[in-house]
């Protein structure tokens, strides 16, 4: 495998390696205890968390590539399902919710009678390398002061009373975290802030609490890692850089088709519209032309018999409109 040239000081958080060295790993569980309390702000505190497997059941191995998932269980019983994607899914909410469900229906005791359907809390938490909307800027803005924040639950559309409280979707896209350091009011947003930038550091800055932040810099050092790991660090390292570079190669070829396909609408639309209006102008041209000779050729023919009845050529000329030299010729 070819070494990298520049990998930084850190491990990247965002890659399947990152993602299981701070957040899937037994001895640096707190550090997943902590961002997971960061994101609920006090609506619940999680106090130990313990691993299970995940299950993929038939998902297709090519759609998991660049999703990194961790199953975690509560103390008091919750459930959660942690997940980190780079690359944006048309049906990403499908499949979140759909995850949640089969996670739910795992819960009900098989063939138990009765109506015992008291079920744990479940949560999917998602961080996001990509805009969850697509193009943000063809859309509404969302009417929140943290855009890269969703905190969704079922409740009532007209009260917006929870109706459900044991379900929760926290999802964060980073692309649309850009809090400079000045503004990291929040322990989870100096998270966001790590996780998005953690990567290009060379320390842990004054700016963080290092009571909570010290570990994963601790952790996180690539001079740290035993060769082994380095080795797996190179390659999630490049799958992502592989991954990435594939997507925005696919972005910019949509690009260049969007543009050259709003140009030949443009162009189609310009010259239909040029066509119509040309018509409009040329019937309208003909129209007034043929109208006017028209009416100079009835006045001729009645400046003619007029004429022949004796008429001065001033009266036939404030009658039919001609000039003197028209009735003139008329002779």
């Amino acid at each position: 495998m070819a070494k990298f040239k520049y990998i930084g000081k850190y491990v990247d958080p965002n890659t399947d390696f990152g993602w299981k060295l701070y957040f899937g790993r037994e001895e640096n569980k707190i550090l997943l205890i902590e961002f997971l309390n960061s994101l609920f702000e006090g609506e619940k505190v999680i106090t130990d968390l313990f691993y299970k497997s995940v299950e993929y059941d038939g998902d297709q191995e090519d759609m998991r590539r660049v999703v990194f998932d961790l199953h975690c269980i509560g103390l008091d019983g919750e459930l959660f399902i942690i997940e980190m994607q780079q690359l944006f899914q048309e049906f990403f909410r499908d499949r979140a919710v759909y995850y949640t469900s089969r996670l739910i229906n795992k819960q009900l005791p098989r063939g138990k009678k009765g109506n015992d359907y008291c079920l744990p809390e479940v949560y999917f938490i998602g961080v996001l390398e990509f805009k969850l909307d697509g193009d943000i800027d063809a859309l509404p803005m969302r009417k929140t002061d943290r855009p890269y924040f969703y905190d969704v639950a079922l409740c009532d559309k007209d009260t917006h009373e929870i109706f459900y409280d044991k379900l929760g979707y926290k999802l964060v896209s980073l692309p649309m975290f850009n809090k400079k350091p000045t503004e990291l009011h929040t322990i989870m947003d100096q998270w966001l802030y790590v996780l998005k930038h953690l990567s290009t550091m060379d320390k842990l800055p004054s700016f963080l609490d290092k009571r909570i932040f010290g570990l994963i810099f601790e952790v996180g050092e690539i001079g740290k890692l035993t060769e082994e790991d380095r080795m797996s660090y190179e390659s999630s390292l490049k799958h992502k850089r592989d991954a990435e570079s594939v997507f925005n190669s696919a972005l910019r070829s949509g690009q260049a088709k969007g543009l050259a396909e709003g140009m030949a609408k443009g162009m189609a639309k310009g010259m239909a519209e040029g066509m119509a209006k040309g018509i409009a102008k040329g019937m309208s041209e003909g129209m007034t032309k043929g109208m006017a000779e028209g009416e100079r050729k009835k006045a001729l023919e009645t400046a003619r018999k007029m004429l022949s009845k004796g008429f001065e050529r001033e009266d036939i000329c404030d009658i039919t409109g001609l000039s003197i030299e028209e009735i003139a010729k008329l002779k």
